[in-house]
């Protein structure tokens, strides 16, 4: 890895709200000084964000991630030009869509070739992205199957509360079908590695149940703690992981927001997503698990009520990149 680690950079849906968080994000000197971003996106939407946004940087256009000049106000892109000129802001686009998707695949192409550190992506919208021909549920499953990766897992982290999820884009019912004891325990270890990767050597980790009260001895549902959480729990304990569970979901929570347990396994989306977002989206960061190249986001969506008027919120980006730097830096580490 280079002295300071190479941040691919993805632009999301061009519609969205990403190239505004992205132009803002990057002019950010702790970020200018602790990275090298290289934007993979559209050049001239860019300039246009950046007009909404008030600043004025150098868009410097470049081959590859060893072209990047690391200048204060100067935003290095790989533009491959997909975007149309009068792209409206906040609209499905088809176009945009494809796009997003392109722009992830190329930043694959060079975390495959060892040619950047990390990725980390803006928002993309996922009817824009099926319209484009591309049918997944979102970057998750999509970085995924470009990276060759069978199973990953979708990390949410707050300053506060830290949370990884067992299931995450299918319906309810769907995910408890889908939850058995051998993805409980492979989520429990990569999130115990990914905390351990990060600097902590023995992290403590909570397992949500699926049932209120956990089951309350049978009580509640049909006995799905017993036989599709618990022995996961019990087989990652057995490999040295300190982890308890399945307890209940509401006082896990409340238990690892005042410091108890460095992480929480939820066993679907809503479970783990909705007492992150209660702390402040701004706040939040997703994190893809189990991949070979470390790739963080922002937590929330393209905002198309808001994209292009300069009112979007970049901390969430800005954090995201942080922790990519974060985690490359330490991935570099000797």
């Amino acid at each position: 890895m280079a002295s300071r680690p190479r941040i691919a950079v993805t632009m999301g849906d061009a519609a969205g709200v990403g190239p505004e968080i992205i132009v803002s994000a990057l002019l950010d000197p702790e970020i200018i000084g602790a990275c090298i971003p290289i934007i993979i996106g559209d050049g001239a939407r860019l300039r246009k964000a950046a007009q909404v946004t008030g600043v004025a940087p150098t868009i410097n256009t470049i081959d590859g991630p060893e072209d990047a000049l690391s200048e204060p106000g100067t935003l290095n892109v790989i533009d491959l030009d997909l975007i149309p000129d009068d792209l409206p802001w906040g609209e499905l686009s088809a176009v945009a869509g494809d796009a997003a998707y392109q722009y992830v695949e190329r930043a694959c192409d060079l975390a495959r070739q060892q040619r950047i550190d990390a990725i980390c992506t803006a928002p993309l919208n996922k009817e824009a992205l099926h319209r484009g021909g591309h049918v997944y549920p979102g970057h998750t499953e999509m970085l995924a199957k470009l990276t060759g990766t069978d199973e990953v897992s979708m990390m949410l982290s707050t300053p506060k509360l830290k949370v990884i999820h067992v299931t995450t884009h299918v319906g309810l019912i769907d995910a408890v079908e889908k939850i058995e004891p051998g993805l409980v325990e492979r989520t429990i270890r990569r999130g115990n590695d990914a905390l351990v990767a990060a600097g902590n050597p023995r992290p403590r980790i909570g397992v949500a149940s699926i049932n209120p009260h956990a089951g309350e001895g049978g009580l509640f549902g049909y006995g799905e703690e017993a036989t599709k959480i618990a022995p996961g729990v019990e087989a990652a304990r057995a490999h040295g992981i300190d982890v308890s569970g399945p307890l209940p979901a509401d006082t896990l929570f409340f238990l690892a927001g005042r410091g108890d347990y460095d992480l929480v396994v939820a066993q679907y989306h809503d479970q783990g997503h909705g007492p992150i977002k209660v702390l402040g989206i701004e706040a939040g960061v997703n994190i893809t698990v189990g991949l070979p190249v470390i790739r963080t986001s922002v937590d929330h969506g393209t905002a198309f009520d808001i994209a292009g008027t300069g009112k979007a919120d970049p901390r969430s980006m800005v954090e995201a990149m942080r922790q990519a730097i974060e985690l490359a830096t330490n991935r570099g580490a000797p």
